[in-house]
């Protein structure tokens, strides 16, 4: 899921980002209003992983995808109702990613050796095409530090418990629950340590076949304990 950038931004055209009259009325069609709520929360995202939490604001929405000054505060009237919004909006792009992925993926005779396959390959994807979505997730942890509610949903956001917990019940673990909160502790730690920790360090080209291969071993070992242990 990435962004698209061009000469009015990912917008689209200056004719098609009018939404409010003289009159105070709204001219966009409801198909468009959908696509233009998107837009606002990559561009959300976008600013978050680019310059920090501090750079999403209403004006600077605004001015990324070349609309009128107040046209993002009409759609979200807070920051507070914006980064809800923009979370939301990477929760439901990380479940379709899992699910497009699940769809797509060749189910092996070992079904942990599967798991972990799909597992590294899916963290992988955080590290290359949607980086952008780690980072904006990093920076938006600060504005969920005394916010209950963005913190709940930004600890959500990229990995599922409760696929975690299916998961780790179709392996045979005596207590999924308990096993599934590890193995996120383990895929976002992962995460971090290839992106901000020691593992980044290791230089290691994410998106390749080697990133893969440093992923999957850990999540495998892990996947075995997890599921003969718990």
């Amino acid at each position: 899921m990435s962004t698209t950038s061009g000469g009015t931004g990912v917008g689209g055209t200056r004719a098609q980002q009018g939404r409010i009259d003289d009159m105070g009325n709204d001219t966009v069609r409801p198909e468009e209003r959908i696509s233009r709520r998107q837009q606002i929360c990559e561009a959300a995202l976008d600013l978050a992983a680019s310059g920090g939490n501090r750079a999403v604001t209403h004006h600077a929405v605004d001015d990324r995808l070349a609309i009128a000054r107040g046209s993002t505060s009409y759609y979200y009237r807070t920051r507070q109702d914006l980064l809800e919004a923009a979370i939301t909006h990477l929760t439901e792009a990380s479940r379709a990613a899992f699910h497009s992925a699940l769809e797509s993926h060749t189910r092996g005779a070992d079904p942990v050796a599967t798991a972990a396959e799909l597992m590294a390959h899916q963290l992988d994807l955080l590290l290359a095409d949607r980086r952008r979505d780690a980072l904006a997730r990093y920076a938006l942890a600060a504005d969920a530090a005394h916010d209950d509610l963005l913190r709940r949903a930004l600890a959500g956001c990229l990995f599922s418990l409760p696929a975690a917990r299916v998961l780790l019940a179709s392996l045979g673990a005596t207590d999924p629950p308990a096993a599934a909160q590890d193995l996120i502790s383990l895929l976002e730690g992962l995460l971090f340590d290839r992106t901000h920790g020691a593992r980044s360090m290791l230089h290691i080209e994410a998106g390749t076949p080697a990133s893969v291969a440093d992923l999957r071993p850990v999540i495998h070992r892990w996947l075995i304990t997890l599921s003969a242990d718990s």
